[in-house]
């Protein structure tokens, strides 16, 4: 099937947002012409985010200002699945104390339950989602309910989110502040967990989505346990390294440059009594390292050799980087 499109073999696609379509204000160069090629395709198009500091219609304005097609409710977050999850748990009307953004309390809101701010007024439950604005005060805030006893429910546990300067601390930092201070661990209801991405596809009516994302831990872990194809793109987060060395849950079933990379074929890897070729590169394992004849520029090198080192490590529970051995054609 390497003659046709990537996308076209999938009939959504579950888009990451950070590192994927934009990283901090800007659009990533080629995403916004990417996305906007699926419809012409009928392919549908949902977006996927664990970041809970803005609700579903503030991301989908911010992504209609980018220029990328978005309606308010393509766009599923893990403070959707936050708020679902608490509601299954609690009765209406329970108490809730945000540690978080505004627009995760409105989630909280949306679900039956009630937003408070202090352990004073007695929440039985933290919902703690990222927010730029959040100090010291509110995380003591959380320790003091949780440790109470309060049922503690994370949005996301990311431990980096990519911004316009660089890699910033993300959620997971936030959140292990209090499980430091509590030796407890909160339940998480975002990526890398399965039913955000059921959810997504859902919506779309998607039978075969393709789930794309920059991060191992959480995009390519998600899709995998939801049990739908990965694509790990390099606009973010994770590289050709990292994906290489990637424990066995984690690994992508395709890696791709950019989103314009959707949009053209994949070539197939086909294996020959140990040797993995793609395109005109080839990667072979002996000895423990990885030998690839082919240029270090070259994705199909990077792509035959996850496929010989994957075939090697098959139940990697941990990421096992090889030593790589570059041979020029």
């Amino acid at each position: 099937m390497a003659d046709v499109s990537l996308v076209s073999r999938f009939d959504a696609l579950l888009a990451d947002l950070d590192g994927v379509v934009y990283a901090g204000p800007h659009a990533i160069p080629g995403a916004v012409e990417s996305l906007k090629q699926l419809s012409g395709l009928g392919i549908g198009l949902g977006y996927v985010t664990n970041n809970a500091s803005r609700s579903p219609a503030e991301v989908a304005a911010h992504l209609r200002e980018l220029g990328a097609p978005a309606e308010d409710n393509q766009v599923v977050s893990s403070s959707q699945a936050a708020a679902d999850l608490l509601a299954s748990l609690l009765a209406p009307g329970s108490r809730i104390l945000i540690t978080g953004s505004p627009a995760l309390a409105r989630e909280i809101e949306l679900a039956g339950l009630v937003p408070v701010g202090s352990q004073d007024e007695e929440p039985v439950a933290v919902v703690q989602g990222f927010s730029p604005g959040i100090g010291w005060k509110e995380l003591a805030e959380a320790t003091y309910v949780v440790n109470a006893g309060a049922l503690w429910v994370a949005t996301n546990t990311d431990m980096t989110i990519p911004q316009a300067r660089g890699i910033a601390p993300g959620n997971g930092t936030l959140v292990a502040a209090v499980a430091a201070a509590t030796a407890q661990q909160p339940r998480v209801a975002g990526k890398p967990e399965a039913p955000l991405f059921h959810s997504a596809a859902k919506r779309l009516g998607a039978e075969r989505p393709l789930v794309v994302g920059d991060r191992l831990d959480t995009d390519i872990l998600g899709g995998n346990n939801a049990g739908f194809a990965t694509v790990a793109v390099l606009t973010g987060v994770d590289t050709r390294e990292t994906i290489l060395a990637a424990r066995s849950a984690e690994r992508p079933n395709y890696v791709i440059g950019n989103l314009a990379d959707l949009h053209r074929p994949y070539p197939d890897v086909t294996q020959d009594d140990g040797t993995y070729a793609c395109g005109d590169a080839t990667a072979r394992v002996a000895n423990g390292a990885v030998g690839i004849i082919g240029s270090q520029d070259d994705l199909n090198s990077w792509r035959a050799a996850c496929a010989a080192w994957w075939a090697e490590t098959p139940d990697a529970a941990t990421p096992q980087a090889p030593k790589l051995v570059w041979l020029n054609h």
